[in-house]
């Protein structure tokens, strides 16, 4: 069974490093677009029907560029999508969260202290929220408020604060941070498969048959698209938190949450606002560190890390902590781990729990079973340069008791 976890830490890389790559191939040719479209110029010798156009020069060749707002009078006979980066960037995503969140429900997902669920009906919930989020954002924008871009987007916000609050209340402050990354992707994913795209096909059917489109298929379209643009750089930041706890797990987590959407607004306003050559308005690099260090001294007001209150050991925990080898193993933890592992750190230089995770107590230990395994066991990743000089021995100890609990009987 012992392979189980080692080949299951494998799929977790693959999968992560899937999702980068293609994020980076959206995230990369939404940024270029929409620098792109905002940098189009109006010219009197435009072809009928075109919008603007751009000189760029890249790689030892120009390009010159040129948009038709609804679209050209005859279809070119070579058409480039971009849909499939989007389309697999949220399917790694998904996958993703399937490995280590639904996959490791009851240490990364479900936070006891917050609400008692079972690992299915946390997985449900994390579904639901997915889907049902998409399902107002998209009735939200389809209702005479969608008139008003702004003030949809202001609403919009409403929304995904709102969101922030009930995932912390929900999950742990980890899952938090990373279901609102999801919710936010799934939001302009789903802009691209159900609108974006299909109102892309109408125009070009209609082209095909002779027919002059309509162009509220562009408007709409153009709608998302912004929505897309300024939800981006929170879509990144939570996806990178977990890897900090003084963001997602201290007592303000979800108004960080709030003022990180807030700062993803200041950044995009400056690069559209720089592409489409209206001025560089550096007051908004000012706004953004301000935002930041409120962020900073949210995250450390109450000096206390929320993480999970001791409470009886479930199943799992129980099996870990019950095998012969467990308080050989919880010793070894303590005097190499414990130091930095701890609710008030000892070490030099520490002052938070590194990545929230105690390993003080017994349940503590049993609960970090296999990431103990992992990162002290299997590999050398812990302690970093073995500064705490975990031998050999202990190493083996610790692979021992891992592969001697999850053993079948």
């Amino acid at each position: 069974m012992y392979e189980y976890a080692i080949a299951w830490e494998w799929l977790s890389l693959a999968v992560r490093w899937l999702h980068v790559i293609t994020a980076i191939a959206w995230i990369g040719s939404s940024f270029y677009f929409i620098a792109l479209d905002l940098g189009l110029v109006k010219r009197p010798h435009l072809p009928p029907g075109a919008y603007g156009e751009e000189w760029q020069v890249h790689g030892g060749g120009f390009y010159h560029i040129q948009k038709y707002l609804v679209a050209p009078a005859q279809m070119p006979e070579h058409l480039t999508w971009f849909k499939y980066e989007s389309y697999f960037t949220w399917l790694s995503g998904f996958l993703l969260l399937c490995v280590v969140y639904y996959g490791g429900a009851d240490l990364f997902l479900i936070d006891r202290t917050m609400l008692e669920l079972e690992p299915w009906q946390a997985i449900c919930l994390s579904l639901a929220s997915l889907g049902v989020g998409w399902v107002i954002y998209d009735q939200l924008c389809k209702s005479p408020l969608g008139n008003n871009t702004w003030g949809l987007m202001c609403l919009l916000y409403i929304v995904l604060v709102a969101m922030a609050w009930g995932y912390t209340q929900v999950f742990t402050g980890r899952a938090a941070f990373l279901h609102l990354g999801a919710f936010t992707a799934t939001i302009m994913s789903a802009n691209v498969f159900f609108i974006i795209i299909p109102n892309q096909k109408i125009v070009v059917a209609d082209l095909i048959a002779g027919r002059t489109p309509d162009a509220k298929y562009g408007r709409i379209a153009k709608q998302r698209s912004l929505h897309n643009n300024y939800l981006t750089l929170p879509v990144i930041f939570f996806m990178l938190s977990n890897h900090y706890p003084l963001a997602f797990a201290t007592q303000f987590n979800w108004v960080i949450a709030a003022l990180v959407f807030l700062m993803g607004v200041t950044i995009r306003h400056w690069f559209n606002t720089t592409h489409a050559r209206k001025g560089k308005p550096t007051w908004t690099w000012l706004v953004t560190v301000l935002l930041f260090i409120a962020i900073m001294w949210l995250s450390t007001v109450p000096k206390i890390l929320t993480g999970e209150t001791e409470t009886s050991m479930t199943s799992m925990q129980q099996k870990f902590a019950s095998n012969a080898h467990f308080e050989a193993a919880r010793d070894i933890v303590t005097s190499r781990c414990s130091m930095c592992h701890a609710a008030e750190p000892v070490w030099e230089g520490i002052t938070f729990t590194p990545k929230s995770v105690k390993l003080e107590t017994d349940a503590e230990v049993a609960a970090h079973a296999r990431e103990i395994y992992i990162q002290a066991g299997r590999s050398h990743a812990m302690p970093p340069g073995n500064v705490t000089d975990l031998t050999p021995e202990e190493r083996k100890l610790l692979v021992a008791w891992y592969e001697s609990s999850v053993a079948p009987k």
